[in-house]
């Protein structure tokens, strides 16, 4: 067995598990992280739902702070590109076992950094996209929310898993209410950017009725993944499904109970 392995999926399941031997992983100072997050060092509230809030998640996360301007990331900069994975590798040496970016743009750089990891990298709620469409009736499209339409291009959405014509993108970057986020303010009205993102939403599936599920590309909007839900009647996809979705996946446990 190759040596990433090694004690990485130990279990203390049962009381006969508090009796056994086990060896420090890699000489590691802390535990328990499965998941871990490359995050823009962003200065506006962080609201719970939020990936950068700690409390959105019932298991533990780490952290590792990236310092660029998040237009870079928008623009996939390739000069960032060394940064990111420096984090991602840093999550990695301390033990977790997927790596996510807390921004829908890591999409520009999944493809570098997974290969730069022995573990997996789920770095963009976009990921998601192709078993989205997948679960749709034939025709039904993905309404994208996110928080700068003109960078998600034709070609990202390609590399996603998708076809352009599969989806149709819905911008918050003009949008006043959703301003404390995209223009960085140290402030924020928690209603307003509620309902600056439902009311994109409600204004996605009016103009578009063969919209079957809805995803939301930006970190800072699954606080509101709810009121979307409430408002459409969809289903509706964010970063916390992806993540989730990971995290269960690096932390199978035994079943147990009656068959």
């Amino acid at each position: 067995m190759s040596k990433k392995f090694d004690n990485q999926y130990d279990l203390i399941h049962c009381p006969e598990d508090l009796d056994k031997y086990y060896r420090v992983a890699d000489e590691r100072y802390i535990a328990g992280h499965a998941i871990g997050i490359v995050a823009i060092d962003l200065q506006y509230p962080k609201m719970p739902g939020n990936v950068v809030n700690a409390l959105t998640y019932k298991y533990p996360v780490l952290y590792k702070k990236v310092e660029f301007e998040i237009e870079r990331l928008f623009e996939g900069d390739p000069t960032i590109k060394d940064d990111i994975i420096a984090a991602a590798k840093a999550l990695e040496a301390d033990g977790v076992r997927a790596v996510i970016g807390a921004c829908g743009f890591f999409a520009n750089f999944q493809e570098e950094i997974a290969d730069a990891l022995e573990v997996p990298a789920f770095m963009t709620s976009m990921l998601q996209l192709p078993m989205i469409k997948m679960g749709l009736k034939k025709g039904e499209k993905i309404g994208i929310i996110t928080a700068s339409g003109s960078n998600v291009t034709d070609e990202m959405l390609i590399k996603m898993g998708v076809q352009p014509e599969d989806c149709y993108v819905q911008d918050l970057e003009n949008v006043e209410g959703f301003a404390y986020i995209r223009r960085l303010k140290d402030h924020l009205q928690n209603k307003e950017v509620g309902d600056s993102v439902v009311e994109a939403a409600e204004k996605l599936v009016t103009e578009h009725d063969d919209v079957g599920a809805i995803l939301l590309e930006c970190s800072d909007i699954p606080p509101y993944a709810y009121r979307v839900q409430q408002a459409t009647g969809l289903p509706v996809f964010d970063f916390i499904t992806l993540i989730n979705w990971a995290h269960d996946a690096v932390t199978q446990t035994p079943y147990y109970g009656h068959f």
